[in-house]
């Protein structure tokens, strides 16, 4: 297979230095920086530090401000356009936060006004104002977000899944990032100056840039998306790797998905947060790749760090080097770092440039690069064999009832498996270093992840993680905004912050298993283990690499029933997760998974295209022995009609789990029923406790469906091999 060449049909970009191309370009070479001292929330202490921040967007009755930024930026992609994009994929770190530390300061308990706290809100406000019928995903891998966003969408493009993507990378300013990033002692009260020998540390910014993604060239493409790579540290919560291996294996890895050489790259888009354990490894990881680097700078220094929007932001400024032909200058750097060795780009400078490289990485060592060039840099035999199923070899869960002995156990009896699992199931085995201060989430998450490997004996360690998680660390979270509220904004708890971010549970797994490949977070709320299911699907090698495929979620007793509209605040709490443990080879595999559909849960014929894609009602139902069925509390009228229109199109002939029912109402659920679904199938037999009947017992060809519903409808299919 020959995958189309990936365009960069249009843009929108939105961030300190301006919006739209003209005036991003216009301040790239003007040199000057847009870093001023913080003014869009009041402190209680000090004076501000500096932020890079949009001065002009005016305040919205109900919308939160990344939520405003997001669409503005893609209202600019989409003008003109006549078709809406396949997809929304995005990158973000902070969702409707802002909001949420407003409402929660005033002790609201206004459910619906934190409707848009949610990470998975932003890409559905973009999706429902585009117009897009299909997914919308959003990954949340701390600053390396909207890269890692833009690689899974030439992923599913060059597959030949969707012909027009729209991705990028959104968020805003919020007390949670600005004074989190105070309390590691990683903001330059200067300003970010990348590469400087005095440089102290970074700038939190804000902004928002979209790409639209097309395999169908367009008149006039920006550029080209050649390559991407993507890889985890496995070393550190925070730190980068000293030596830069996880940055350079990213590199590497970008460029030979490029069928570049080094050499060819002409511009290296630094990450360059001007911090210096950053910096360092960075500038490590290239003398490394490239004996003579090419021209390298960083815009940071302009503009300040947007955290999950800066890939995607950069992405945006190499696409406008690689069309206008120049150099941006790397603001904020008087004396370059000796140390170094590297001699960045001072001063913007015309040239012309064919291939950039451009680098993000984030917190939890989760990496990505990108490589954006001329139409003429396409490698001229790119060709890749079709990629086989993904094969499921492991599997463990955990809910109210335990672990995954205890959950079948309970199940079989007729019991419910709703319910918290015990602090104390969570941690025995675990090395004391990973536990010590892991809060409920990720200890939820490892414990997981030591069950599926004490569970697949001979089981090589994954190289790769994929997470799925609707709502992250809210223990860490509330516990952050409580004491920076209790202290009156002076003694914010490092520890909380870097735990808040949504991809930590999965960083700490890498760094358990020692797991340097991909490592991807989604939080797609009620959808999260089925986005991690499509990341999956789409990014894991056929090259015999391994992967733990897993979506944990914990019950918060504050915050659960306020952002959750699933969580009723009278009846009890119910978290855990599944995992399985995958890979391309069916050899001794108990059984196959593949998502065949997702789509965005409008009335009308969307429940036909479903049955279709399954091969049409007759062959579904003569092909599926039972269905599982999510009916978020939330969604749930919604969801009984799409499942009564199942049941009617497929002749009311297959029997239906309401697995909700018996598992509790949590984001993660549907990979507790992914679990169930691969249990059953081994043993050819469902309790009829789940059924409402006796006994189902069936023969080999016979399938499991575990569908989604509600504001999305979704179709995961587990199969014998």
């Amino acid at each position: 297979m020959t995958p189309a060449p990936i365009y960069i049909a249009a843009t929108g970009i939105i961030s300190p230095l301006g919006r739209g191309l003209a005036a991003t370009e216009q301040a790239l070479w003007a040199h000057r920086s847009a870093i001023v001292p913080l003014q869009i929330f009041p402190l209680l202490q000090a004076g501000p530090l500096p932020v890079g921040q949009i001065s002009d967007l005016a305040p919205h009755p109900s919308l939160p401000r990344t939520h405003q930024l997001a669409r503005e930026a893609a209202q600019m992609a989409m003008q003109g356009c006549t078709e809406p994009p396949d997809a929304i994929i995005l990158g973000c770190t902070t969702g409707g936060i802002l909001t949420t530390e407003q409402l929660l300061r005033d002790k609201s308990c206004d459910r619906q006004a934190y409707g848009y706290h949610g990470l998975l809100s932003v890409a559905r406000d973009v999706a429902e104002a585009c117009g897009c019928p299909g997914p919308a995903l959003m990954l949340s891998t701390a600053c390396s977000s909207s890269a890692v966003a833009l690689a899974l969408a030439m992923s599913l493009l060059r597959e030949g899944r969707m012909r027009r993507i729209l991705a990028g990378g959104v968020d805003s300013l919020s007390r949670l990032t600005y004074f989190g990033f105070h309390s590691l002692q990683l903001v330059d009260r200067n300003g970010c100056r990348p590469f400087d020998l005095f440089r102290q540390g970074t700038t939190v910014a804000e902004g928002a840039a979209m790409l639209l993604l097309t395999t169908e060239r367009p008149e006039s493409p920006l550029a080209v998306l050649l390559g991407a790579g993507l890889s985890c540290d496995a070393y550190h919560p925070a730190a980068p790797h000293p030596e830069g291996r996880g940055a350079l294996a990213a590199m590497q890895a970008a460029l030979a998905d490029a069928c570049l050489p080094p050499s060819a790259v002409d511009y290296i888009s630094l990450h360059g947060t001007g911090t210096r354990d950053n910096d360092t490894s960075e500038a490590k990881a290239i003398r490394t790749l490239f004996p003579s680097p090419p021209p390298l700078s960083s815009i940071k220094g302009a503009m300040g760090h947007s955290l999950g929007a800066a890939g995607a932001i950069e992405a945006v400024v190499s696409g406008l080097v690689v069309s206008r032909g120049f150099l941006p200058g790397n603001a904020g750097c008087d004396h370059v770092d000796p140390a170094l060795g590297l001699e960045p780009q001072i001063m913007p400078k015309g040239r012309p440039v064919r291939t950039v490289l451009s680098n993000s990485f984030g917190f939890g060592g989760n990496n990505g690069a990108l490589v954006i060039g001329r139409e003429d840099m396409l490698a001229p035999d790119t060709s890749r064999p079709p990629k086989k199923p993904l094969a499921i070899h492991g599997c463990a869960c955990l809910t109210g009832a335990g672990l995954m002995p205890d959950t079948l156990a309970r199940l079989r009896a007729g019991g419910r498996a709703a319910g918290m699992p015990a602090m104390e199931l969570l941690g025995p085995g675990l090395p004391p270093r990973f536990i010590r201060r892991a809060k409920r989430l990720t200890r939820l998450s490892l414990q997981l992840a030591a069950s599926i490997t004490d569970a697949t004996p001979g089981m090589e360690k994954p190289s790769a993680i994929f997470m799925g998680t609707g709502w992250g660390s809210l223990t860490e979270t509330c516990d952050f905004l409580t004491k920076l509220d209790e202290s009156a904004e002076q003694f914010p708890s490092p520890t909380d912050f870097v735990g808040s971010v949504h991809n930590s549970p999965a960083s700490q797994i890498a760094i358990l298993l020692g797991a340097t490949g991909a490592n991807v977070t989604l939080s797609g709320g009620d959808y999260s283990f089925e986005q991690a299911l499509l990341a999956a699907d789409s990014l894991l090698e056929d090259s015999g690499r391994s992967a733990l495929l897993l979506s944990a979620d914990e019950g918060h007793a504050r915050l659960s029933p306020l952002l959750d509209p699933s969580v009723d605040r009278n009846s009890p709490l119910a978290d855990g997760g599944g995992a399985l443990y995958v890979n391309r080879d069916r050899r001794n595999a108990r059984c196959l998974v593949r998502l065949p559909f997702y789509g965005r849960g409008a009335e009308g014929d969307l429940m036909e295209r479903l049955i279709e894609t399954l091969g049409g009602p007759e062959n579904t139902a003569e092909d599926f022995a039972a269905v599982f069925a999510g009916i978020p509390a939330g969604t749930a009228a919604q969801g009984d009609r799409q499942l009564a229109d199942f049941r009617r199109l497929t002749g009311g002939r297959i029997p239906v789990c309401r697995y909700r029912d018996f598992l509790g109402q949590f984001a993660s659920a549907s990979a507790v029923a992914a679990v169930l679904a691969v249990a059953y199938l081994k043993e050819g037999m469902i309790p009829g406790a789940l059924l409402d009947g006796d006994d189902l017992r069936f023969e080999d060809g016979r399938k499991i469906l575990v569908l989604g519903t509600g504001n999305f409808l979704t179709a995961m299919e587990f199969s014998r091999p």
